[in-house]
């Protein structure tokens, strides 16, 4: 069954409300590794109610909440799913979110773009979170690659395509990074993260990760880009989860939980509080988010 271009935009997705605690604020921020250093004081106000100021939340915490689920999964889509690709994630913070919160997740497609039939195909939804009083908190793009699904525009009497969003800026190749950040991802990491709410067996099951081409299970994309976040906000925002208003950036090859992960950072040149920023896997010198760009207050 190939993909209907009318049929996913026009796609409704019931607002998700959610209730989230102290205990998934927690949760989060120990899935992707802060407390793994139990004497790293700086991860403390982020796993530990007890803090002076109380507990505070990780801004990319947004980005598993009000979530719709993995309904690409589901047949009327036609998208085939074991070949999908978290492409790239960009996001907006409207305001620092609370450790406790009742919000609204509301979500729709907003780009479907054919690449062609050996290219694939680019879906882009967009998910708005709002408190339940309809105060917003972030708007969230997720890219994604439909690597099985390109050459639907060509087929019988052709469907429309979308123009792609303007492209990301790659990081700068004539200078060192200003800051260097290194991070070891837990074994477990990626079974850890699936509590989230992102139960994709691709990222647990070893037999649906070698389907998709992978020698073992990957680590969430979300899960590295909540790794690129911490290490941005301190390096550079003195661990200020409040200072972050976006984060943008690209997943440029797979992570494997148990790796080590090092953050480069660039400031921007004339351009206070701007940022692009890249990450590698250390052991295999390999490249695996790239084309990131931050802002901080």
């Amino acid at each position: 069954m190939a993909i209907d271009y009318h049929h996913l935009k026009n796609r409704v997705f019931a607002p998700v409300h959610q209730h989230y605690t102290e205990r998934d604020t927690m949760l989060y921020a120990l899935s992707l590794g802060l407390g793994n250093d139990p004497l790293a004081a700086a991860a403390l106000p982020f796993v530990y109610e007890g803090m002076p100021g109380g507990l505070r939340a990780l801004p990319t915490l947004a980005v598993v909440l009000g979530y719709p689920g993995f309904w690409a999964r589901e047949p009327d889509t036609g998208i085939d799913w074991v070949r999908l690709l978290h492409g790239e994630q960009r996001v907006r913070w409207h305001r620092p979110l609370p450790a406790d919160c009742a919000v609204v997740g509301k979500s729709r497609i907003t780009h479907l773009t054919d690449k062609g039939a050996d290219k694939g195909a680019i879906l882009i939804a967009e998910r708005r979170l709002e408190t339940e009083a309809g105060e917003p908190l972030a708007t969230m793009q997720q890219v994604t690659f439909l690597r099985g699904d390109g050459g639907y525009s060509q087929q019988g009497d052709g469907q429309p395509s979308d123009e792609p969003l303007p492209a990301l800026a790659p990081t700068p190749q004539d200078r060192a990074p200003d800051f260097s950040d290194s991070q070891a991802i837990r074994p477990e990491a990626a079974l850890l993260y699936r509590l989230m709410g992102d139960y994709n067996p691709l990222h647990a099951d070893p037999e649906v990760a070698r389907k998709a081409g992978f020698e073992r299970p990957i680590l969430h994309g979300l899960a590295s880009y909540g790794l690129v976040a911490h290490a941005l906000l301190r390096q550079c925002a003195g661990g200020d989860a409040a200072r972050l208003k976006a984060l943008d950036i690209r997943f440029a090859a797979p992570v494997y939980p148990g790796e080590t992960l090092v953050t480069e950072i660039w400031r921007v040149p004339g351009q206070d509080g701007q940022y692009q920023l890249r990450a590698r896997v250390a052991v295999r010198d390999k490249l695996v988010l790239s084309h990131g760009y931050a802002e901080l207050a």
